[in-house]
């Protein structure tokens, strides 16, 4: 059965229906602002008959009703709507004894203004089902947790919630976004629903959700496109409850891109070719390695990232595409990374071995663990390093000689 809504603006009120659920994939959005969550209540509980229930009037809400309440009385806000699901509905207590509802109260509905779209801790990956994805060795690093611009939305079925969508970049690009059961996969129908009644009552902040309707084009993966939301990510992330960033056990922790806290364990950076296949390597990793009993409590993230670059140091040259690959186990103490450290020198050798043939060209590693200091391992293939680092040397010695020249010249002071 579809469902229905009642919505107000000020004193204006108005009936509207919603579009029957259809299925969901990746990131879905954990919060709601259902009626029938405890959690959303100040008193930990849904209101029962004799409570008086009050929503703050300054405060703009979308609510779900599933089921029909009886209430003593209810003060509501000057914006707002109830979505209200088949048989759900408001009736006047009358007064007869109601179970559990023994002593009447005021039941205050919860701020839900500042739950941040860039919250990490809000979102769960799922499988095109709608279902929880189940873990496993792969993981992602922070800024992934948050939708990344070629990823699907999805805000469950039958839910209310209300995010706020404040951002550093002016537009939020996603393949799709599901409300309500609705898959929205075009630029067209996002439009539409956006000029709703409930689109504003959802979504507030200065991002501009978008959709595109298109997915990752490139084998060789796609940037997240969250840098610029990085700080955002990790300021939520810290405030939510929890230790979220546990103190590392090694002294001189990695710092993975896109990652909020200091690692133990190993990274590799890889420099790829057009032939490189981002989900083929993965998945060659996890087959032939991960799967190893040995490597049982090692956790891995792999994602393209763009890696500042700059001349001499000083002078930037813009960002460069990288491949990373963070490593992390669960080896505690003096032992933290050493299992990660292992895994890192089996991947670099089979690069060294087969780097070629996957369209890898260089790969980097750097090693922190709870024992050693962190250190680099060299590239594959050796020859090309050497070769540009005595490039990079020759460049220097023209680019400073040309300087002196001017300098003896009277062209500079």
């Amino acid at each position: 059965a579809g469902s229905q809504c009642l919505s107000w603006t000020g004193l204006n009120w108005f009936f509207c229906s919603l579009p029957a659920a259809t299925a969901a994939v990746y990131k879905q959005w954990i919060p709601n602002t259902n009626f029938e969550t405890a959690s959303n209540w100040d008193k930990g509980r849904v209101p029962c008959a004799r409570d008086v229930v009050r929503f703050e009037k300054d405060k703009v809400v979308s609510v779900f009703v599933g089921s029909p309440h009886a209430l003593t009385d209810m003060y509501l806000p000057l914006n707002g709507e109830f979505l209200l699901a088949a048989g759900a509905a408001f009736t006047a207590f009358d007064g007869s004894w109601d179970p559990g509802c023994d002593s009447g109260g005021t039941a205050r509905f919860a701020d839900a203004e500042h739950r941040s779209w860039f919250d990490p801790t809000l979102w769960r990956d799922v499988l095109p089902s709608g279902e929880l994805r189940p873990g496993g060795p792969i993981f992602s690093v922070h800024e992934e947790r948050v939708p990344c611009r070629h990823d699907d939305v999805i805000f469950q079925p039958e839910t209310s919630f209300r995010v706020n969508t404040d951002s550093s970049q002016p537009v939020i690009h996603l393949r799709s976004i599901s409300v309500m059961g609705q898959e929205l996969n075009t630029p067209s129908s996002w439009a539409g629903y956006l000029g709703g009644p409930s689109a504003p009552l959802q979504f507030h902040g200065n991002g501009t959700l978008q959709v595109t309707g298109t997915g990752c084009p490139d084998k060789s993966g796609c940037a997240c496109g969250n840098a610029l939301d990085g700080p955002r990510i990790c300021a939520a992330l810290l405030r939510a409850p929890g230790r979220q960033c546990p103190d590392p056990a090694c002294q001189s922790p990695l710092q993975p891109l896109g990652h909020c806290c200091g690692v133990c364990g190993a990274t590799i950076n890889l420099e790829f070719t057009p032939d490189f296949d981002l989900q083929k390597y993965q998945d060659k990793l996890v087959q032939e390695l991960l799967s190893q009993p040995k490597y049982a409590g090692v956790q891995m993230a792999m994602s393209k990232v763009h890696r500042a670059q700059t001349f001499l140091g000083i002078v930037s040259r813009g960002a460069a595409p990288l491949i990373q690959i963070v490593l992390i186990d669960d080896r505690a103490g003096a032992q933290a990374g050493t299992t990660a450290e292992q895994l890192a020198a089996d991947i670099m050798q089979d690069i060294a071995q087969h780097g070629e043939a996957l369209g890898i060209s260089s790969g980097k590693m750097e090693v922190a663990t709870g024992s050693t200091a962190s250190g680099q391992v060299g590239s594959h293939p050796v020859s090309r390093i050497t070769a540009g680092t005595v490039m990079g040397l020759l460049f220097s010695l023209l680019f400073l000689g040309g300087i002196l020249f001017l300098y003896r010249k009277g062209k500079l002071r």
